[in-house]
């Protein structure tokens, strides 16, 4: 008998999946010889754990991988549908498992970061009694989303987008498997077809997989060419989360770019960001933060240049206004760099702190009455306009009970050379 023809009303992806962990693109560092997860698998070494990573890269099908080489029960749960009423019947069922066969139950949460604390400590009477053996999978950090108690009882395993290397072989698989592929269509694929496709899927092995089905839907001659891989790839976007650790991350990066002066890589991590959906007014703000943070008084033209893109984008919105937006990103970046003044206020701050309510000295007061000017307030302030160089010398401005401080050290880049030389001539006794 010849071979069964795939089963089309389920999608590539689908149909795709690993049956055996040999047959898993990627994740070598999980699933090599001699990797933790193997070395568990491989030893029978059941095991609550969390796996963690982007979507497409194998969460899922880990999991029941990891149920069928247990021989355990697999039960999945989404955490967008189910809930506690859920999580209890799982619980019952692998009960009943357990007392008519003696196998083990593996329950499979799916977005597990989407039930909350509640709902999260659920689970844990039953993965102490051996009920049931957990496995969860997100996309975000468990360290913020996970709530402690299931944290300690579960390893983490940390799943990687697939390279564009791997997704490729993924797809010539595919193209070439007559039982669950596309091989029975006998389609052939052009080199740069392939490249294409497996970049735009961004180290998403499902959605290399989706783009593979439709690129063979338009295929003409039975040759998916490269027009046709860029009309599937069109429109796709990187990986990002609008508020989840990529967010952070990539906005760190692009801070941390433009803080290390480095205009090409501030101006990447921005075009990331862009493509990714992130509101171009998050990156104004920010642009403003790092020009007062990072560059201060070393060139204070950054800050109105960063506001001047802000305005300049609530005027002509996207995509035009992001040209300005980027134009300050690269001005931050190449400008010269200081935190002096952002040192200076930690360091009054914490002065403030530890000094308590310190008096105005007198001679610093105000006086607009006859009751203060009595008191002797603003009696003996030195007004610094009738003072050669408009300085009073020697003047001290901070309270009595506060040692002499300096805050303030100019660092020796950009404007704040001048600055600095200027209070040392000042300064001087």
């Amino acid at each position: 008998m010849g071979r069964a023809a795939p089963d089309r009303l389920r999608p590539l992806a689908d149909r795709m999946r690993p049956r055996s962990l040999d047959e898993v693109f990627g994740q070598g560092q999980l699933l090599a010889a001699g990797k933790p997860l193997r070395l568990a698998l491989e030893g029978g070494q059941l095991h609550s754990m969390i796996l963690w990573g982007p979507p497409g890269t194998g969460k899922t099908t880990l999991a029941r991988l990891v149920a069928r080489r247990a021989d355990a029960d697999f039960l999945a749960l989404s955490a967008v549908l189910a809930g506690v009423k859920d999580v209890r019947a799982a619980v019952e069922q692998a009960k009943a498992t357990r007392a008519s066969s003696g196998r083990a139950t593996v329950l499979f949460l799916d977005e597990v970061h989407r039930f909350n604390k509640a709902q999260q400590d659920t689970f844990l009477p039953f993965l102490e009694d051996g009920t049931l053996t957990f496995i969860g999978a997100t996309t975000e950090n468990p360290s913020f989303e996970v709530v402690s108690a299931l944290l300690s009882r579960a390893r983490v395993y940390v799943l990687r987008p697939l390279v564009p290397d791997a997704i490729a072989q993924l797809l010539r698989t595919a193209l070439g498997d007559r039982e669950r592929g596309l091989g029975e269509l006998g389609l052939a694929i052009d080199d740069e077809a392939l490249v294409l496709i497996s970049q735009a899927s961004d180290g998403d092995a499902r959605r290399g997989l989706n783009m593979l089905e439709v690129a063979a839907d338009l295929a003409a001659d039975r040759r998916i060419t490269p027009a046709v891989a860029r009309e599937v790839a069109s429109g796709g976007r990187r990986r990002f989360d609008k508020g989840g650790e990529q967010f952070y991350d990539q906005i760190s990066a692009l801070h941390k770019a433009v803080r290390g002066t480095d205009p090409d890589a501030a101006l990447y991590w921005f075009c990331r960001m862009i493509d990714g959906g992130c509101d171009p007014l998050y990156i104004a703000r920010r642009a403003l933060r790092m020009a007062v943070e990072d560059i201060g008084l070393a060139d204070p033209r950054a800050f109105a240049i960063a506001r001047d893109a802000w305005d300049t984008y609530d005027r002509l919105g996207s995509p035009e206004g992001e040209l300005a937006l980027a134009t300050a990103i690269v001005y931050l970046a190449c400008a010269p760099k200081s935190n002096a003044v952002y040192v200076a206020m930690g360091e009054a701050m914490a002065d403030v702190e530890a000094f308590g309510t310190l008096d105005v000295p007198l001679r610093l007061r105000n006086a607009p009455t006859r009751l203060m000017k009595d008191l002797d307030y603003g009696k003996g302030y030195r007004y610094p306009h009738d003072e050669p160089e408009g300085h009073a010398r020697g003047e001290r401005y901070l309270p009595e009970g506060l040692p002499d401080r300096r805050y303030y050290r100019p660092v020796p880049r950009g404007l704040e050379i001048k600055i600095a030389e200027a209070l040392a001539r000042l300064r001087k006794s």
